[in-house]
């Protein structure tokens, strides 16, 4: 049971639903071990969008024949960034997750080298301090001091109202960026070190054969937007909101099904994931179709476009719309 307060969270005195569902479902279908595994696909996707993204900055320029002045050109070059560049990158930033829960291989460094090649048009230190915080999500969801997904109260008592949701939305990208370190310190180990090391020498190959070589600023100006747009101004980021923001009091994860799973790894079948964080995304749709009694009768979406468009403009969901708990 979950109560509110006004300026406040859900605080739930109960433990996070997933575990005894999943309890209850192998109880009741216990064939879905046979899902449980790798997606050996998931490497060769992984690889084919960096290198797709790496080979559309190094070319972008070529958009400006005319120069920097013809709108022509410079709405070319933005819907190429928006429509081509931004859904790549967020599919990225699905692959990291998926690598986070060892999905491509068995053992975990062969994951945790495939995360950094997907990191490399994101352009910043990423995988490994997502997998460290998308860890603590999984296993303390919703537990004050641990979950670093969940808004901070001064961000949600800042952000209110039709323009405040509204330029949080566009800038997601930075609070999920900034906010994990004022919940939980990251630990610095050798992984994370890496991760920092290849980033910056990748990033900077990327800064030289973009801009350094005469290529101008369309390179590295087309990634850096695709990175806003991304965890921002774009359908698929929809997500970040429709996972767990409580839209119908009592139920605190929610799934979508929808086109948009076909380029971010199934991860709108949220429920299913919590529920078995080691099926790879590929196969979670098996999960429901296997065992549609626990899975049906709750809310979920087919729109991630209308999810944002709610969150922004329903006065009842704010940031405080999360469920938290002390235990």
């Amino acid at each position: 049971m979950s109560t509110r307060a006004e300026n406040d969270y859900y605080w739930s005195d109960d433990k996070e639903p997933h575990v005894s569902r999943r309890r209850e479902i192998l109880k009741a279908h216990p064939e879905i071990k046979d899902l449980f595994g790798t997606n050996p696909m998931l490497a060769v996707s992984t690889t084919f969008w960096v290198i797709l993204q790496v080979a559309i900055a190094l070319n972008i320029h070529l958009v400006f024949q005319q120069g920097w002045s013809s709108w022509v050109e410079w709405s070319v070059f933005l819907a190429i960034t928006y429509f081509i560049g931004a859904t790549i990158t967020h599919g990225l930033f699905l692959a990291v997750h998926e690598i986070t829960h060892y999905m491509a291989f068995e053992t975990k460094w062969m994951n945790n080298i495939l995360a950094f090649v997907a990191n490399i048009p994101i352009l910043f230190p990423y995988a490994m301090s997502f997998q460290y915080y998308h860890g603590i999500h999984h296993w303390s969801q919703g537990k004050d001091g641990d979950d670093a997904d969940i808004p901070l109260k001064g961000e949600a008592m800042f952000f209110k109202g039709l323009l405040g949701k509204s330029l949080w939305y566009v800038n997601q990208i930075f609070f999920y960026a900034f906010r994990p370190m004022f919940v939980k310190a990251l630990p610095m180990n050798k992984w994370s070190i890496a991760n920092w090391v290849v980033t910056i020498c990748t990033t900077g190959l990327l800064i030289y054969f973009t801009y350094g070589i005469g290529n101008g600023i369309a390179g590295i100006g087309f990634m850096l937007l695709t990175l806003l747009f991304a965890g921002g101004l774009h359908p698929t980021s929809g997500h970040f909101i429709s996972e767990h923001y409580v839209f119908d009091e009592g139920q605190e994860t929610y799934s979508y099904y929808g086109p948009l799973n076909l380029v971010t790894y199934n991860v709108g079948y949220h429920n299913e994931h919590h529920d078995f964080p080691n099926i790879p995304g590929r196969r979670l749709p098996q999960v429901r179709a296997i065992a549609p009694e626990f899975y049906n009768n709750l809310h979920y979406y087919t729109s991630w476009t209308g999810v944002i468009w709610d969150f922004i403009t329903r006065k009842d969901v704010t940031l405080f719309s999360r469920t938290k708990r002390k235990i």
